[in-house]
Formats: C-alpha cells, structure tokens, sequence
C-alpha cells in the first residue's frame, strides 16, 4: 500500500508543471542579428528599424516601441553611420496620437509605410514601389518613379509557416539600375545634411563645410550631397586633415563620402561637421551650389523594406549576393510553443512503469508463494 501511494505522489510532482499557469508571453532572441548575418547586412548599407513584438499590435500596446528599441540596441547598430534606431513599421493606414507620441520620445524619426495621411512630428514613408512577392511585383511602378523621389518595395519572406516567393526577374532588374540603393533613414538624412552644406570662395579655393544639423541624433553621421558649379579646373579635394578625398565612381550607388567631377564642376558628399577644401587652378568669384536629394547624381532611390523580420536568415537567405539595400523592420519572435508530444510521452512513461513495476512485484510474489506452498 504503502508503495502505491509514493508512486502516486512522484507521478503528481513530474506532471504538476504541465498544468501549472504558463508566463503570459514569452519572447526569443534572433541573434542572426549580432551574429554573422546581421554585421554582413550592415557591411552592405542595410539598415534596422523596428515593427514592435510579434502578434502584439503596437497601437494597442505601446509598451513595445521602447521595448522593441531597447531589443534591437542590445543586438546591433541600427546602420553603418550609428547606432540607435530611428524608423519604425506600423501596420495600421492610422495612428492615434499617444502612438505619435511614444514613437517620438522613444527617438524614431521615421514611420511606414501603410498610413494615409502624414504624420506630424515624424517623417511618413509611403509603400509606393509594390511588392517583390512573385505574382505581384510589378516593373512598371519601379519604371514609373518620379525623379529625386524614394521608392520603398514591400517584402516579407513568411507567412505563417508559409514562405514567400520572390521574384527573380524584378530582383535582377532592379539590380542594374542607375538608382541609388539606400534606406529610409539615410534618405531622410542624406536630404537635412545636403540642406546644411554651405560654400565660401577663399582666393583659389572653395571651402565647403557641414553642420551638424541633426543634433538629436548625434551618433547618425550620414553625408549630404552638394552640386558646386565654377568655371576652374580642380587641382585637389582635401579634408580638414590634409588629406585627400576618394574618387568616387560614376557607376557608385551605394552612399560614400568623396566627389567626382561632373561638366562645368563637381559633386560632393560630405560628412556632417567637416569642412572640405576644393583647390582650383584660379581664383574664383563666381561659383553656385546645389543640395541634392540623391546620391551621386542619381535619378531616384530604391529601398526593400523587409517587414515583420522576425527570422533575419529566412527574410534575407535569397539576397545574399544581391547588391540591393535593404531598410529591416525588427520584430521580436514570440517564443515557439511546447510541443504536447513530448509531455503525453512523459505521461505515457510515468503511467506505465509504476504499473510495470506492481506488475512484476506482483507477479515475482505470486511466484515465491506457490514454491512455499510446493
């Protein structure tokens, strides 16, 4: 009797926890983020935003907007030029305005890409470019762009447990285009740097300086692009140090810091709080500057926007080579389920080896009381 009773009682204690209360959510780490995939994606001018916790809606909950920061700060930098995130993913068409406002004291600058109207106090990227989804992407809105403008491009690698199919013939046409291949943030501050470039004449040479006009994003160092226009020849482009500035190449369409010579001047891309020395072979008074919008003379800039990234190998396992940017909106995975196999398994196991073991007890006494009564 005795027996039966402990068997009892360690049967309850090994499946008491499979129906004690589980923690209301858990929450896993991607850590291709920090590790390998992530360095790489930033290596090729990619940047990381944030779209919240998955299966949370961040206009109900806006817990999530510092805490998908404060998540994606403990993994990496959000873009070669700094670290903290400035864009994040809302997947409403509206936004209240205590969303607004825990966006803005949270440090984002940026929201997308599926709201109707702008935004006031943030920067409202539009999804005007389709989609790379195979069946929906469409040539004919990339072909479309109007010039100096953003084009962002819808992607999503999962659904589900479902993948997504991209297109491959839209891939390798965007692929050679003369576009700049950028990301909603260096966009947005690319155009505020170009706007705080001014031009001085010094004798034979023009001096260019940068402010820093971002001044609450001190880590984000993003160059601006100047068009100068002048009737010299360039003998030399120096920085502050003496040094001189890179060449940068006509079929460049990545963001660089460097110039390249253009008819009848040069463009420019500076980084913000430098001053630039460009050394004519004459002295110069009259010369006129242009902010750019895009880089290196380009006629618009591309974006793919890599939403509800919650897996960064599966969203990025089919661009690995590709030379296309892309701007990753981070969501925390919620934790995977437990699988109730393996408790019914457990269960089946602490059922059956109590009995086993009466079983054979039982049977082992059956034995010695028969050879007693021979």
């Amino acid at each position: 009797m005795r027996g039966k009773i402990s068997a009892a009682a360690l049967t309850l204690v090994f499946i008491f926890p499979l129906f004690a209360p589980t923690v209301i959510a858990e929450w896993e780490t991607d850590t291709w983020v920090s590790n390998v995939i992530g360095p790489e994606r930033l290596e090729k001018g990619d940047e990381f935003g944030c779209h919240g916790y998955e299966g949370v809606d961040t206009l109900e909950e806006n817990w999530v907007i510092q805490a998908c920061r404060d998540y994606l700060l403990g993994l990496t930098n959000s873009t070669r030029w700094g670290k903290e995130p400035i864009s994040f993913g809302i997947k409403s068409n509206s936004i209240d305005t205590t969303t607004v406002n825990q966006l803005i004291e949270s440090g984002f600058l940026i929201v997308g890409d599926s709201l109707d109207t702008e935004v006031e106090g943030l920067i409202s990227i539009s999804r005007n470019g389709g989609s790379l989804e195979k069946g929906v992407a469409d040539i004919g809105i990339l072909e479309s762009a109007d010039e100096d403008s953003l084009i962002s491009v819808y992607w999503r690698a999962r659904v589900g447990d479902l993948r997504v199919r991209d297109d491959p013939d839209v891939i390798s046409w965007l692929e050679r285009q003369q576009v700049w291949f950028t990301t909603w943030g260096e966009w947005h501050l690319h155009s505020i740097a170009s706007e705080a470039t001014s031009v001085q004449s010094d004798g034979s040479s023009l001096i260019s300086s940068s402010v820093q006009s971002y001044q609450d994003m001190p880590s984000w160092e993003v160059p601006g692009t100047t068009r100068l226009v002048f009737d010299n020849n360039v003998i030399s482009v120096r920085n502050s140090d003496g040094q001189e500035l890179n060449m940068i190449s006509p079929d460049s369409r990545k963001l660089e810091v460097g110039w390249r010579p253009i008819e009848g001047g040069i463009l420019l891309s500076q980084a913000p709080g430098t001053n630039i020395t460009i050394e004519l072979d004459g002295e110069t008074t009259e010369f006129s500057t242009t902010p750019m919008a895009t880089f290196n003379g380009l006629h618009h800039a591309v974006t793919i926007v890599g939403h509800q990234t919650t897996n960064l190998f599966r969203w990025t396992q089919d661009f690995s080579d590709s030379e296309l940017v892309f701007t990753w909106l981070i969501e925390r995975p919620v934790a995977e389920p437990i699988s109730w196999i393996m408790p019914i398994v457990a269960i089946s196991i602490l059922i059956a080896a109590p009995a086993s073991i009466y079983y054979l007890v039982n049977k082992d006494s059956d034995i010695i009381s028969n050879d007693y009564q021979e």
